[in-house]
């Protein structure tokens, strides 16, 4: 079965390894976003205690890296919401998405420029990526609320919250059927409650690569135990939809 990773990381030069990997694994094309902005320890304390980095994503790297993939690879645009409004709004057709991250670059999902951001995606039907955490203006409820606001937008709900665990982020986001939720990272009981809460054909496969090993996404996906069309859909047809890719590959 074809396979499409919806999450994945991508530094200057990196860009061989992520294929690599990728031909190993039996995954045929990913979604990626810049990475290396910030060290792992750091971005440990910002999740839980905030802050934010000014080290600002090499999104031309990423774009020159997807052009030499033979389509392969898919950019998105990562974003930081207090300086890349207007840049984003300049290089957006050249990305077919946008990544947003109250981790790295700590705002609040209910900011002025964030709302900027999302009107600009939904305008280039480009899917919004972003990663809640536990900090007020940052929670599921907040990306709740930006959904509400902007029904025209597709807002992906980066693995499934921050805790791996986040039941009650579902519950609030479930109802919103603008709201798409990625497995990465997330335990296999919270892959399994998206699917039964949201439906399989708004959930899918990621691997936040090189943080995470691809074959450990695969094998979760595979305990799921889904029914082949389901399965279909959650590793390769909804990102296909969200990203307006051929699904007959």
């Amino acid at each position: 079965m074809s396979v499409f990773d919806f999450h994945a990381r991508l530094v200057p030069g990196g860009d061989g390894r992520l294929l690599q990997a990728m031909d190993r694994a039996g995954i045929d094309r990913a979604a990626v976003s810049a990475g290396g902005l910030i060290g792992l320890d750091e971005l440990s304390v910002q999740i839980t205690y905030g802050g934010r980095v000014e080290t600002p994503a090499d999104n031309s790297a990423v774009a020159q890296a997807c052009e030499r993939s033979g389509g392969r690879l898919l950019p998105f645009y990562f974003a930081d919401p207090r300086r890349d409004v207007d840049a984003y709004r300049k290089e957006a057709e050249h990305f077919r998405g946008l990544e947003i991250s109250p981790a790295v670059h700590g705002f609040r999902l209910d900011e002025p420029a964030v709302a900027e951001l999302v009107a600009i995606a939904a305008a280039m039907r480009h899917p919004v990526y972003v990663v809640t955490t536990g900090r007020p203006g940052c929670r599921p409820a907040d990306l709740a609320r930006l959904a509400f606001e902007f029904p025209q937008a597709v807002l992906v709900w980066g693995h499934c919250g921050h805790t791996g665990l986040e039941m009650a982020g579902l519950a609030e986001l479930a109802p919103l059927s603008n709201v798409v939720a990625e497995l990465s990272g997330c335990l296999t009981v919270t892959a399994r409650t998206a699917i039964d809460r949201l439906g399989a054909g708004r959930v899918l496969f990621g691997t936040e690569f090189p943080l995470q090993h691809p074959a450990v996404e695969l094998a979760k996906c595979a305990a799921l135990g889904l029914e082949p069309a389901d399965r279909d859909r959650v590793l390769r047809t909804n990102a296909c939809r969200l990203l307006g890719e051929d699904t007959t590959w």
